[in-house]
């Protein structure tokens, strides 16, 4: 994959506004930035309206639009930046600091991929998808959320190229009924698949692990960390690894081996 260089972005909102409850997305205009990053990789953004948020906000890509210059990213609001960022108009400037992480890798399988997200694991994961109909890998998409009202990504996944939609609820609005886990393990039954990735919620992520494991399939995982400088200076979002130490998030992923994560 393209070695990138991680840089200041000035970058202006194009549109920002709410998708599912309590989940926004947010257009940015981002020039050359959006013609470096990769997926799976993330942005940290500084985000205007207090003096005491002295850190940026790390955030996941789902598309990226290079020719356009403009780069979509899906959030939670879960803090005070969030909820700041949620109220932002269109035209506003934003320093961004960028790409930031290792990405997705190109599975060495050529078989179908079966990506699995939970929640606002569902950016990474749609892009994930692009770089695999990119490259002529089919891949099956699970997306999984709490309720119906909390669900997005539908359109993104077809968007992305992906075969098929499969979709859990926790409690059945929509799709099936329960963990994205258990429809995982019914279609790794069912079919071929060469490689998982995953984003969202550590236990599920574990979960996926744990399958990938079982039916001795290569997996991928973006891990969820705050990420607060970005760059691997400050040792906040260290991951334990299984053969013993820690390796920082923003620098050696999001992105993992999920078989070298200490889960």
């Amino acid at each position: 994959m393209q070695q990138t260089h991680i840089g200041l972005y000035d970058c202006y909102i194009v549109s920002n506004m709410q998708v599912a409850t309590n989940i926004y997305e947010v257009v940015l205009l981002a020039g050359k930035l959006a013609q470096t990053i990769r997926p799976g990789q993330f942005l940290e953004l500084a985000v205007p309206g207090s003096e005491t948020q002295l850190v940026r906000v790390p955030l996941s890509y789902s598309q990226v639009d290079a020719h356009a210059g403009m780069i979509y990213i899906t959030y939670a609001v879960v803090g005070s930046a969030t909820k700041r960022l949620s109220q932002l108009p269109v035209k506003t400037k934003l320093n961004v600091l960028g790409p930031c992480g290792h990405g997705w890798q190109l599975p060495q399988s050529t078989k179908p991929a079966l990506l699995i997200a939970g929640g606002v694991g569902a950016p990474p994961i749609i892009a994930a998808a692009s770089l695999l109909h990119e490259h002529g890998i089919v891949c099956d998409v699970i997306l999984g959320a709490q309720t119906k009202d909390k669900l997005w990504g539908v359109t993104q996944v077809s968007d992305a190229g992906a075969r098929e939609l499969f979709i859990s609820t926790d409690d059945g609005s929509c799709g099936v009924k329960g963990f994205t886990t258990s429809v995982a393990k019914r279609l790794l039954d069912e079919r071929s698949y060469g490689t998982l990735f995953t984003c969202g919620p550590a236990p599920m992520m574990k979960g996926v692990a744990a399958l990938a494991a079982e039916y001795n399939i290569a997996c991928q995982a973006s891990l969820e960390r705050m990420m607060t400088c970005g760059f691997g200076v400050c040792n906040t979002c260290n991951v334990a690894m299984a053969q013993g130490g820690y390796k920082g998030c923003c620098t050696a992923g999001p992105v993992f081996d999920a078989k070298e994560v200490a889960w």
